[in-house]
C-alpha cells in the first residue's frame, strides 16, 4: 500500500480520536461546549440537558471511541505489513464498522437524533473509499 493510503487511514483514525476527545470533554461542564453544539445540531435544535448520566455516557463513549481508533490503527499497521495477506484484518475492521454503523443508525433514529446518520455515513464512506481505492483487498 502506498504512503498516501497509509497516511489517509492515519487521518481516518486521527479523526476518530478527535471525535472521541470531543465526546469525552462533554463529561466536564467547562469543556462540554463543542459536544453540546453537536448534540443540538443532531437533534434538530433541541436543547440538551447535561445530567450526570449524560456526562457519564459522553465520557464513556469518548473513551470507547478513542480506544476503537487506536485499536483500528494498530490492526491497520499489521495489515499494511502483511500486504495481500492482510485481507482478514481488513474484513474484521469492515465488519466492526458495519456493526457500528447499523446499530448506531438505529439508535440515532429511535432516540430522535436521525441527523447523526449524516456524519456516520461520511465516516463510513471515508473508510470504504480508502479500502477500495488503496487496493487493500487485493490478494
Amino acid at each position: 500500500m502506498s504512503a498516501f493510503w497509509r497516511a489517509y487511514f492515519g487521518i481516518f483514525c486521527v479523526s476518530l480520536v478527535l471525535f472521541g476527545a470531543i465526546l469525552s470533554a462533554g463529561a466536564f461542564a467547562p469543556s462540554s461546549g463543542p459536544v453540546a453544539l453537536l448534540m443540538k445540531v443532531l437533534s434538530g435544535g433541541e436543547v440538551i440537558a447535561f445530567t450526570p448520566a449524560l456526562r457519564f455516557s459522553l465520557g464513556l463513549m469518548g473513551a470507547i471511541t478513542i480506544g476503537w481508533a487506536v485499536m483500528i490503527y494498530g490492526v491497520m499497521r499489521v495489515a499494511f505489513t502483511l500486504r495481500g495477506q492482510g485481507r482478514p484484518l481488513w474484513d474484521a475492521i469492515t465488519a466492526g464498522l458495519i456493526a457500528w454503523y447499523v446499530i448506531d443508525g438505529i439508535c440515532s433514529i429511535v432516540t430522535g437524533f436521525a441527523l447523526n446518520i449524516i456524519p456516520n455515513t461520511a465516516l463510513a464512506a471515508m473508510y470504504l473509499v480508502g479500502l477500495i481505492r488503496s487496493g487493500a483487498l487485493k490478494r
